[in-house]
């Protein structure tokens, strides 16, 4: 797993650990199954306070692409292969109200990119 925490930056570290993780899920380079450091290593690790590590992979998990199994650790969810599926619904839903609203189509991508960039 690589990660790494820039402490300049105006992106919070908890978001850039957990947006790090999503992305290396999403790709395929952290496959369903694969166990991941607990909180406390992946803190060490990166030099972060472990309520840092204990928040990205709580938000992780409340998306689905992450599970808890007690004692044995935390892995990524076979929910994270749905991932791309549930974002590709998500939009044409978007479409399908922009269309309806009518509002012009660059219009709704400049809503989309303003959205991603928040």
């Amino acid at each position: 797993m690589r990660i790494s925490v820039d402490s300049t930056s105006d992106v919070p570290p908890y978001e850039q650990v957990r947006s790090a993780i999503a992305e290396q899920i999403n790709s395929g380079e952290l496959p369903v199954g694969a166990k991941l450091p607990t909180v406390r290593a992946l803190a060490a690790d990166l030099g972060i306070a472990v309520n840092t590590a204990a928040r990205a992979y709580r938000e992780l998990e409340q998306a689905g692409l992450l599970e808890t199994r007690g004692r044995a650790g935390t892995f990524v969810s076979d929910a994270g292969d749905q991932a791309a599926a549930r974002a590709a619904e998500a939009a044409a839903t978007y479409a399908q109200i922009t269309r309806a609203l009518g509002i012009r189509r660059e219009d709704a991508l400049a809503i989309v990119r303003a959205a991603l960039e928040a």
